[in-house]
C-alpha cells in the first residue's frame, strides 16, 4: 500500500509532534519530515519528497504565504499543499490559497477531521469551508476580471457553483446525474479556461470575479 507522505511545518514543536502522533497512527499516512519555519520546506521537500505539506501560516521568518508560493512554482502540480490556521476568517489564509493551497485547516481541528483533510487533498480535491472563503472573497470582491470571457459552458458554470458549495467530484456527479469521470473532465475545463491550478483557486476566482454572489451582510 503506497502511504501519504506528509511534511509538518510549524514553528511549534508541540503542535509538530501532535500533528506527527495523529498522522502516523494511520495506516495509510507517514510523516517523512518536520520544518520549524518556511525557509526550511524547499530542502525539505527536496529530501523527503511529500504529497502534502501542512504549513502554518503565520511563522517568524518566512511565512507560510511565501513559502507556498515559492513551492508550488517550483514543484508540479502533484503536491498539496494545505495551510494550518488558529483563525478561519485570517486574510493570511485567504492569501496563501490564492498562492495555490489547496485548503486550509483549523489548529483546534480533532484527530479525524485531521486525517481526513489530509486525505482529501492528497486525492486531489479541495478541502472548503465555504462560508469562511466566500466571506473572505467578498472583501476582495471584483479585483478579478469577470468570467464572461472565459468561455464557460452552461454545465461547465454550473459545475463551478457547484465546486463553490464545497462539494466533491462524487456528490457533484449524484446533484447532476452524471457520471464521475463526466464530472471530473467538466472540472478539468473549468480549471483550464480559468488558468487555475486547482478547484480552490478556481472557486476564489468565481467568487472574486462576482460570478458567485457575495454573501448578505
Amino acid at each position: 500500500m503506497n502511504r501519504i507522505g506528509v511534511l509538518l511545518v510549524d514553528d511549534e514543536p508541540l503542535i509538530r509532534s501532535g500533528l506527527r502522533a495523529i498522522l502516523d497512527s494511520e495506516p495509510d499516512i507517514v510523516v517523512v519530515g518536520e520544518a520549524a519555519d518556511g525557509a526550511e520546506v524547499p530542502g525539505q521537500v527536496r529530501r523527503a519528497r511529500p504529497d502534502v505539506v501542512l504549513m502554518d501560516v503565520r511563522m517568524p521568518a518566512v511565512d507560510g504565504i511565501r513559502a507556498t508560493e515559492h513551492l508550488l512554482s517550483a514543484v508540479d502540480g502533484s503536491l498539496k499543499v494545505l495551510v494550518v490556521t488558529t483563525f478561519e476568517n485570517d486574510d493570511h489564509v485567504y492569501d496563501a490559497l490564492r498562492a495555490g493551497a489547496s485548503g486550509f485547516l483549523l489548529k483546534r481541528a480533532g484527530p479525524e477531521q485531521i486525517v481526513a483533510a489530509v486525505r482529501t487533498v492528497a486525492a486531489g480535491e479541495s478541502l472548503l469551508f465555504p462560508a469562511a472563503i466566500r466571506r473572505l472573497a467578498a472583501r476582495h470582491a471584483h479585483t478579478a476580471s469577470g468570467l464572461d470571457d472565459a468561455g464557460l459552458s452552461g454545465r461547465e458554470a454550473e459545475v463551478l457553483r457547484l465546486m463553490a458549495t464545497g462539494l466533491s467530484n462524487g456528490e457533484i456527479a449524484q446533484h447532476l446525474f452524471l457520471g464521475v469521470q463526466t464530472v471530473k473532465t467538466h472540472v478539468g475545463n473549468v480549471l483550464a479556461k480559468l488558468g487555475a491550478r486547482d478547484r480552490t483557486q478556481a472557486v476564489i476566482r468565481a467568487f472574486e470575479s462576482g460570478f458567485i454572489p457575495p454573501p448578505e451582510p
